[in-house]
């Protein structure tokens, strides 16, 4: 009898069968914390079965599927009719009407529905992260169209509805719709007030006739998009439905779809408008202000959606070295790797902390929290999305060899890191969003100084920090130019005061000494080898 020379022994099992929120403690403590005492079982249940299903092998496999078999475009029928149109595996549809069933577009119809559904955002999309972009622009809308309450109530119930229905037909046919959105274009990109696209009133009011083109749309077979165009006021905001009333096909010309780096099973493209009808919504020249609502929240999510990146591939990480053995003994056992794991879930919970948090302001709605906001999105968002990136290199190189390959996972971890940092506005125009903030709406420094404030005295860390953040708030001098220094900082100090108040002492500790006061090194795996790491890496390890 032949010897065996393919007996495979020291892999890790795959991560698998298992709730991916009761797996995660950062998350699971966050809800409690913010969520009412009277919501919290029937919320912990709902996240639970949700968490349940993202690990289930059936749900991973969809997510595999919806990546290895991108969406394609058919601008044509058999036929030569023109009809833009859009075909994605049905994994995708699968994975998209679960997160509509979960409630990942109604957080704004039911109590607490911010942090139950960021909760949720956080969990699905770990499963995948495409189908994340129509939930989160179809969830951001709804700000958005409350500027003009006919069309709030029309379209509102069916943003917000549990309803999945991927046909093409008039709005009023169907119970519930997806919604998205086009801001960009070529001469433009993110200076918006830069737009060619021309908007011609129609006889019926608040009707115009859209002329020109958008260079970046995502989700183009949603039901609804909210486009910046010029109007004889000034850039405007409208409402494009693909289908109208009567149920023919809006002038909604797909004109081919982005080759792109990751996010692979959503589809963007660039579309063109031609007499294409639309509705107003809001004033004339208020485009900016009227669509800023949509822009807020699709900014929060992709603060939501780092932070589920982060979470599942440090996850991957720990998992990994958890049952990998090396050079005698366990990977997660050995110094270094647990000072590098200790360091990447540091990172991922002060990323799941900070988005929660608001997540609640959102909830709350007043005007202090709003304030808070204001400033807090913007840094968080800068912040946030720039450490997605390192944290999928350092996590993916924890599995090695193993890591490197598709069949892990890891890569297209990898490949979807930095699009949140890009979408909504890169690092730059976040850094100026937040300067803007602080030159024009003094409350929302003071509101922000009082929520760091809250944990003043807990760190002498903490407290060094918020002191030399005041000091480089008070000098103006070339602010500009080092306005991403200060925007880190306020994130950083943000993160900080959060942890101190309620992560374990060992996490916050941990994150003083190093974020705050300077004992770490400029990679990961290098936190003060003294403080308890492994207690830090046992929390985030996800029991399957």
């Amino acid at each position: 009898m032949a010897a065996s020379t393919h007996t495979v022994t020291n892999q890790a099992p795959p991560l698998v069968g298992y709730d991916v929120f009761a797996a995660d403690r950062a998350l699971g403590e966050a809800v409690g914390r913010h969520l009412d005492p009277e919501l919290l079982q029937e919320a912990r249940e709902e996240l639970s079965a949700l968490g349940r299903t993202t690990g289930s092998a059936q749900v991973q496999e969809w997510g595999a599927l919806a990546n290895e078999n991108p969406p394609r475009l058919r601008s044509h029928d058999r036929y030569g009719n023109r009809i833009d149109e859009v075909d994605f595996h049905p994994s995708w549809h699968r994975l998209l009407g679960k997160g509509v069933s979960a409630g990942l577009t109604s957080a704004w119809t039911r109590p607490g529905g911010h942090v139950r559904r960021a909760a949720g955002f956080v969990v699905w999309t770990q499963a995948e992260a495409g189908h994340g972009c129509p939930l989160s622009m179809t969830h951001a809308a709804v700000p958005a169209l409350r500027a003009d309450p006919a069309l709030a109530a029309e379209w509102v119930p069916r943003l917000t509805a549990t309803v999945y229905d991927q046909e093409l037909r008039p709005a009023a046919q169907k119970a519930g719709v997806l919604f998205g959105m086009g801001m960009t274009e070529k001469q433009g990109g993110s200076d918006v007030r830069a737009n060619t696209t021309q908007a011609r009133p129609l006889a019926e009011d608040g009707t115009y006739a859209l002329t020109g083109h958008k260079w970046f749309c995502s989700a183009p077979m949603s039901d609804g998009f909210l486009v910046l165009a010029q109007a004889p006021g000034g850039l405007t905001c409208f409402l494009v439905p693909r289908v109208l009333e009567d149920g023919t096909r809006n002038v909604f010309r797909i004109q081919r779809l982005k080759e792109k780096l990751g996010n692979r099973s959503n589809a963007s493209g660039e579309v063109e408008f031609d007499g294409t009808w639309a509705r107003r919504v809001g004033d004339e020249g208020r485009g900016v202000r009227t669509i800023i609502g949509m822009v807020a929240a699709t900014r929060l999510d992709c603060v939501l959606g780092s932070a589920a990146l982060m979470r599942q591939a440090v996850a991957q990480a720990i998992h990994h070295c958890t049952y990998r053995e090396a050079f005698g003994g366990r990977l997660v056992d050995k110094p270094l790797m647990r000072n590098v794991l200790a360091d990447l879930a540091l990172e991922s919970e002060a990323a799941t902390t900070l988005a929660m948090r608001l997540a609640a302001a959102y909830d709350d709605g007043s005007e202090q929290e709003r304030a808070f906001l204001r400033l807090a999105v913007p840094a968080a968002k800068y912040w946030v999305t720039k450490r997605c990136t390192p944290v999928a290199v350092e996590a993916l190189e924890c599995l090695g060899g193993n890591g490197y390959v598709e069949e892990s996972g890891m890569p297209r971890l990898l490949r979807e890191s930095p699009l949140n940092s890009i979408w909504e506005g890169a690092g730059n125009v976040q850094a100026l969003d937040v300067l803007r903030a602080l030159q024009r709406e003094p409350g929302a420094l003071d509101a922000y100084l009082r929520e760091v404030g809250r944990a003043r005295g807990a760190d002498h860390r903490l407290d060094g920090a918020i002191k030399d953040l005041l000091t480089e708030l008070a000098d103006l001098d070339g602010i500009e130019a080092r306005a991403r220094r200060l925007v880190e900082r306020i994130a950083l100090v943000l993160q900080g005061s959060l942890l101190v108040r309620y992560a374990p002492p060992e996490v916050a500790d941990l994150f003083c000494a190093s974020r705050l006061g300077g004992d770490w090194g400029t990679g990961f795996g290098t936190l003060p080898h003294s403080l308890d790491l492994a207690t830090v890496v046992e929390r985030a390890r996800p029991v399957a």
